[in-house]
């Protein structure tokens, strides 16, 4: 199924419209109950609601058309809003951390009823906010959508984890619950957190996507006719699911100017199949000086593909 700009921004705003009243509506619960489970995930689901409001803002500029100080246009800001939304993940894991600890110690009164209900409407909320991001929203590919996504799972999670509080202080009485809910809760935000916060740092950093293979790539641009040999290749993505590469490509320096256009349209519709849906080729003949390597490694040289 594929999902469009607008599509995802869409889901992202109704998401944000639902959690944004629910996290209120919590927080006030989490006060009133003495909740720290329900605190914790009422100050996740803040977190979800900047996030999918910074979200759907990354979407609206990133859908923005490229101009001349803006080749590529805005879509980068995607990535961004993704890394930021890594980090508050990061940042309120540890702060639920920070906070459960001297509960351990000395476990406060909660108020098990109150916090209970609460959980059980939190839980059915983030079930439903969380059907309509998988159904509506590319939560595989997009890392924006897949940040906004996490948040919410997390959240789900942490209502799980408040239910499971409340019914083992109504039952045994065992007041460190609370508190230990929050630490399941934070753990599973911290690994989120820190594998949104990796990947999308990898696309700032121009590294190679996850889904192309340089070696396959080479492979696949040199069985073409015509082509002699590929170096000084690069390979990036400028936002989730949008390749590039750039290469030069060594051929029969005999060849016409339209011969050459139609080697360059056969290599693009190849990376096309490939995942690249931006090629930039430089055509060089065989006396052309250039090392054997095929993937660049910036100034400091030429590194062999491995």
């Amino acid at each position: 199924m594929g999902h469009s700009h607008s599509t995802n921004r869409k889901t992202l705003l109704i998401s944000f419209f639902i959690i944004t009243v629910y996290m209120i509506v919590e927080a006030v619960g989490g006060f009133l109950t003495n909740s720290l489970a329900l605190l914790s995930d009422a100050g996740h689901m803040l977190s979800d609601a900047v996030s999918l409001g910074i979200g759907v803002l990354a979407f609206t500029i990133g859908g923005k058309a490229a101009n001349a100080s803006k080749t590529y246009g805005y879509k980068r800001f995607e990535i961004l809003a993704a890394v930021f939304n890594g980090v508050t993940l990061i940042l309120i894991s540890l702060y639920i951390f920070y906070e459960a600890y001297p509960r351990f110690f000395n476990p406060p009164d909660v108020s098990t009823n109150g916090m209970l209900i609460i959980a059980i409407i939190g839980l059915l909320v983030n079930i439903l906010v969380a059907w309509i991001m998988s159904r509506g929203g590319d939560t595989k590919e997009n890392l924006n959508m897949r940040a906004a996504f996490l948040h919410v799972l997390g959240d789900l999670v942490g209502s799980i984890g408040a239910i499971t509080a409340a019914l083992f202080i109504m039952f045994f009485n065992w007041g460190w619950a609370d508190p230990l809910a929050s630490v399941i809760v934070a753990v599973l935000v911290l690994i989120s957190g820190w594998r949104v916060s990796k990947d999308a740092i990898h696309v700032l950093m121009e590294g190679t996507p996850e889904n192309v293979d340089t070696k396959e790539i080479v492979q696949t641009m040199e069985e073409v006719k015509g082509v002699l040999g590929i170096h000084d290749l690069h390979v990036w993505s400028i936002t989730s699911g949008q390749n590039a590469l750039s290469c030069h490509a060594v051929v029969n320096g005999g060849l016409t100017v339209y011969e050459s256009e139609a080697l360059i349209q056969t290599l693009e519709k190849q990376l096309k199949e490939k995942g690249i849906d931006h090629a930039t080729i430089q055509m060089e003949s065989e006396e052309h000086s250039h090392d054997e390597q095929s993937v660049c490694k910036g100034d400091s040289g030429l590194i062999p593909q491995t």
